[in-house]
C-alpha cells in the first residue's frame, strides 16, 4: 500500500518552489509532495524539464556541490544557480535521463549496474580451480584483462594507406593523418628526429627506415641543445587517438579514426576480453565468460539454481538485480553488452535498476520519459518500478506523456498551455480525477482514443524482406507492403530494429528517419542544418545593402572572441570543461557592425531568437515561410531557430531530420518511434502528418508502441512472441481491425483494450 498522503499542516513534506524563471517558466510557483510519485504534463516546450531539471534537480545538484570543500569544488564543473526567488525543502537528486551511458568500451550492462562485480566475487568464490579473488575475473584489471587486448576483446589494425601517401616525400605532405599537416608540430618531430630524408619519396625508405617511420617506439632524440621523444607514426597515432572514446574526438578525427582503423575480434580471447586463466573457471559447469554472455532472463535462472550458502547473501543480491533487468523489459540483454550500445530509453532502465538496489532513501529521483521505447506490456513493470522507488520513502519526479504513467500518480503537475512563450505557467495540480475534470490540453486528452481506420488503404506493391536473421531474428521472411502506412510493433527486444534497419537500410528509395545524434559542430542549429538561415541571410544582405556572408555566424559576421559560438569554452586537463557567455558580444554571437543591420526592425540575433512559430509570423512567404511549416508540421513549432543541437531529444531530432525530406520526391520512409517526447495531443498532429505523406504517394514504415499510431494504421506487422531468444519471428500481420478482432499476441491484448476502452 502507498504511504498516507503528507499532511497539509508540516511544509517541510512539500518542495517548494517560489518564482522559476528559468528558460520559458514565468515565475512559477508551485508545492510538490515529497515522498510521492509526481508526474510532470504538457506539450513539448511546455516547460516540464525547465522545472524538474534545470530548476529543482540543478539548484539540489549545486548545494550539494558546495558542501565539498574548495580544493575538491576546484575540480568541479561551476554550475550557476537557476533562476528562482527561493526553493525550499529540497533533499538531494539524482537525475535518471535517456543520455547515452558513455561510449567507453570497458564499461557494460554488467559493469553499470554492478552485478558483473557481484558475480566476480561468486567465482572468486565457489569457482574450479581456485585462481584468486573477484579481480583475477576483471577486464579491466591487469590480473584478469587478456593481456593481447588489453581487456577490450578486440584489436586495432591501422590502414596504413589512410594515413601516408607513400608516392609522396615528408615535405611534399605524404602524411594524411589529422594534425600531422607540413609544419605542424607533430610533422616536425618527425622531420627533426634526423632519422629520414625529409624530400625522400615515403615508397623509397629501406626497409630500417620504414619500420622506424612507423613503429619505432618512444626514444629520446638530442637535436643540438634540445632533447625530445620521437616515436613512430602508427604509435603515436594509437596513443593519441585509438586510446579516446570515439564520441569524444573532433568530428575530423572521428572521421581519420573511421576510415583508417579496423577493428577485429581478439582471436587469443575469442572476444571475451579475459585472460585464458579466468576463462578455465567454473561455477555449477558455467564459466564466467558464459554467464556475461547469456541472455540475461536466463542468467537469472542460471543464479536461481546456486543454493551454496557461503555465497547465499550475494547471490541473494545478485539475483534481485538481474530480476529487476527482466521485470524492466531488459532480459534480452546480456552482461557483456557495452553500454554506450543501448538506446537511450534501455540506458534510463539500467541506470534506473542500480537505483532500485541503493540503500538511500529520501531521495528526489528525476526521470525523463522513463517508458521511451517501452510495449504497453513494459510499461506496466516500469510503473512497477517507480512505485517501489517511492515506496521506499523517496520523492520520485517523473516527465512523461504517457497516460498508463500519468495514471499512477499521486500528483500532477500540467505546465502549459502552450510551448516557449505560449507556456512556462501551471495550469493545473492536484491528483488524477481533477486533471480529468480540468480543461486543460492534458486534461482534455487523457481519455481520448484514435478510433481503427473505417477503410485502410490498398497497398500498391509490396517491399520483400527474405531470411532476415540480424540478432535474435529467425530467418524472417515478410512482405512490407508500398503505398500505406505500416506499424511494426512488439515488446522491447522482440526485433523490430533489427528487421526494418537490418533488412531496408541502404535499399534504394529508402529514407531511414532515426533518432541518432545528428552531425555538426555545437555551432549547428535548426536555422543552419534545415538551410532556412540561407534565405534568412538573403533576406538581410538585400534589406541592407551588404554581403550574405555578413549574417553567418560561422563567416565573416562572426563575434571574433567566441568564433560566432556565443560562448566561450575553455577546456580543462582535470576537470569538465566550462562553456561562459562571451562577454564581447554578450552571446549575441555577431559582432557590433552586424547587429546594426535590421530587416523589419530586428537584427540577426534577434531573428535566431525566435521560435519557430514567431518566425512563420515573421516570414509570411518565400523559402523560409516553406521551410517553417515544414518544421510546424512535425510538431517542432516551439523550438528556437538558434538553439544547439545539442540540446535537442532523440524524439526532436528525429522530427527536424524529417521536416528536411518533406520536400523530396516520393520514397519509402521509416521512423523509429516518432511519437517519443510528444504530448497525447500532439499525436493527432502526427498521425495527420504520416496521412499526407502516405496521401502524396510515399510509403510510411513506422516502429512504434504507441497505441494510438497502431490504430490509424493501414497494416501491422507484430514481431514477438517475446524478446531476445523469445522473440525474432513475425507474430501477426494485418489490419488493425483483424489484430483487435482475432489476435492473441501481447499486441492484440493491448489494443484491444485500448479501442474497446
Amino acid at each position: 500500500m502507498p504511504p498516507s498522503a503528507p499532511s497539509t499542516a508540516d511544509s517541510h513534506d512539500m518542495i517548494e518552489v517560489r518564482g522559476a524563471r528559468e528558460n520559458n517558466l514565468a515565475d512559477v510557483s508551485v508545492d510538490i509532495p515529497k515522498r510521492r510519485l509526481t508526474v510532470f504534463t504538457g506539450v513539448s516546450g511546455s516547460g516540464k524539464s525547465s522545472l524538474v531539471f534545470g530548476t529543482i534537480a540543478a539548484e539540489s545538484r549545486r548545494l550539494i556541490n558546495e558542501t565539498y570543500s574548495a580544493f575538491l569544488q576546484s575540480f568541479m564543473p561551476s554550475l550557476s544557480r537557476p533562476d528562482v526567488d527561493s526553493l525550499r525543502n529540497l533533499t538531494p537528486a539524482i537525475v535518471v535521463d535517456q543520455e547515452r551511458m558513455g561510449v567507453n568500451s570497458r564499461s557494460t550492462v554488467g559493469t553499470a549496474t554492478d552485478a558483473y562485480a557481484m558475480l566476480r566475487i561468486v567465482f572468486s568464490r565457489l569457482g574450479t580451480p581456485h585462481i584468486g579473488g573477484p579481480g583475477a575475473f576483471s577486464f579491466n584489471l591487469a590480473e584478469g584483462m587478456c593481456p593481447t587486448c588489453e581487456g577490450l576483446g578486440r584489436v586495432s589494425d591501422l590502414d596504413v594507406s589512410a594515413m601516408v601517401d607513400v608516392e609522396r616525400s615528408l615535405n611534399d605532405g605524404a602524411i594524411l593523418v589529422p594534425n600531422f599537416a607540413v609544419d605542424s608540430w607533430y610533422w616536425q618531430t618527425i622531420v627533426g628526429s634526423g632519422l629520414f630524408d625529409p624530400d625522400v619519396k615515403l615508397q623509397d625508405y629501406t626497409p630500417e627506415q620504414w619500420q622506424d617511420f612507423l613503429h619505432k617506439p618512444a626514444t629520446k632524440i638530442k637535436m643540438g641543445s634540445n632533447n625530445w621523444t620521437y616515436e613512430g607514426l602508427a604509435v603515436k597515432v594509437r596513443r593519441l587517438y585509438l586510446s579516446k572514446d570515439r564520441e569524444s574526438m573532433q568530428p575530423h578525427i572521428r572521421a581519420f579514426v573511421d576510415r583508417a582503423v579496423a577493428f577485429t575480434t581478439c582471436g587469443d580471447c575469442d572476444g571475451s576480453r579475459l585472460n585464458a586463466a579466468a576463462r578455465s573457471v567454473r561455477v555449477a559447469g558455467r564459466t564466467i565468460v558464459e554467464c556475461a554472455a547469456m541472455q540475461i532472463s536466463d542468467l537469472a535462472e542460471f543464479l536461481h539454481g546456486l543454493d551454496d550458502p557461503a555465497v547465499a547473501p550475494l547471490v541473494g543480491n545478485l539475483r534481485e538485480t538481474v530480476d529487476s533487468l527482466v521485470e524492466i523489459g531488459l532480459g534480452h540483454l546480456s552482461l557483456d553488452r557495452e553500454s554506450g550500445t543501448l538506446s537511450g530509453g534501455e540506458a534510463q532502465r539500467v541506470k534506473m535498476v542500480r537505483h532500485l538496489g541503493s540503500s538511500l532513501s529520501d531521495v528526489t529521483y528525476a526521470f525523463d520519459e522513463p517508458t521511451v521505447g517501452l510495449h504497453p506490456h513494459d510499461i506496466a513493470r516500469m510503473n512497477d518500478l517507480l512505485l517501489r522507488l517511492r515506496e521506499k520513502g523517496n520523492t520520485v519526479l517523473v516527465v512523461e506523456h504517457k497516460p498508463e504513467t500519468i495514471a499512477i500518480a499521486d500528483h500532477v503537475v500540467d505546465l502549459g498551455p502552450g510551448a516557449g512563450t505560449a507556456g512556462g505557467r501551471i495550469c493545473y495540480a492536484g491528483d488524477v480525477a481533477g486533471l480529468r475534470r480540468a480543461d486543460t490540453r492534458t486534461g482534455r486528452h487523457l481519455d481520448h482514443r484514435v478510433a481503427l481506420r473505417e477503410r485502410v488503404r490498398r497497398p500498391t506493391g509490396h517491399l520483400p524482406v527474405r531470411g532476415a536473421d540480424l540478432h535474435n531474428l529467425r530467418d524472417v521472411d515478410v512482405d512490407l507492403p508500398l503505398g500505406v502506412l505500416t506499424v511494426v510493433t512488439g515488446v522491447a527486444g522482440s526485433g523490430k530494429s533489427s528487421l526494418i534497419h537490418g533488412s531496408l537500410s541502404g535499399r534504394a528509395g529508402v529514407i531511414v528517419v532515426d533518432q541518432s545524434a545528428i552531425r555538426g559542430s555545437r555551432r549547428s542549429n535548426p536555422a543552419t542544418w534545415t538551410g532556412l538561415l540561407d534565405p534568412i541571410r538573403t533576406a538581410f544582405a538585400k534589406a541592407n545593402g551588404v554581403k550574405a556572408a555578413l549574417f553567418s555566424a560561422n563567416s565573416e559576421g562572426a563575434c571574433p572572441t567566441c568564433k560566432g559560438i556565443g560562448l566561450v569554452y575553455t577546456d580543462l586537463a582535470m576537470m569538465a570543461g566550462v562553456a561562459s557567455v562571451c562577454e564581447d558580444c554578450e552571446g549575441r554571437r555577431y559582432t557590433a557592425e552586424v547587429l546594426t543591420y535590421r530587416l523589419r526592425g530586428r537584427n540577426i540575433s534577434e531573428v535566431l531568437a525566435m521560435s519557430v512559430t514567431e518566425a512563420r509570423e515573421f516570414f509570411p512567404t518565400g523559402t523560409a515561410r516553406a521551410v517553417l511549416d515544414r518544421l510546424t508540421d512535425v510538431g517542432l513549432g516551439y523550438l528556437g531557430l538558434g538553439q544547439p543541437l545539442t540540446t535537442l531529444s532523440g524524439g526532436e531530432r528525429q522530427r527536424l531530420k524529417l521536416a528536411t525530406h518533406l520536400a523530396g520526391d516520393a520514397a519509402t520512409y521509416v521512423l523509429d518511434e516518432p511519437t517519443t517526447g510528444l504530448h497525447l495531443a500532439d499525436v493527432d498532429q502526427l498521425l495527420a502528418l504520416l496521412d499526407r505523406l502516405v496521401d502524396a504517394g510515399n510509403t510510411v514504415i513506422v516502429i512504434e508502441h504507441h497505441q494510438a499510431v497502431m490504430a490509424h494504421a493501414d497494416w501491422i506487422v507484430d514481431l514477438g512472441p517475446g524478446a531476445g531468444h523469445d522473440g525474432g519471428r513475425v507474430v501477426f500481420t494485418g489490419t488493425p481491425a483483424d489484430l483487435v478482432a482475432h489476435g492473441a499476441t501481447l499486441t492484440a491484448r493491448h489494443l484491444r483494450g485500448y479501442v474497446n476502452r
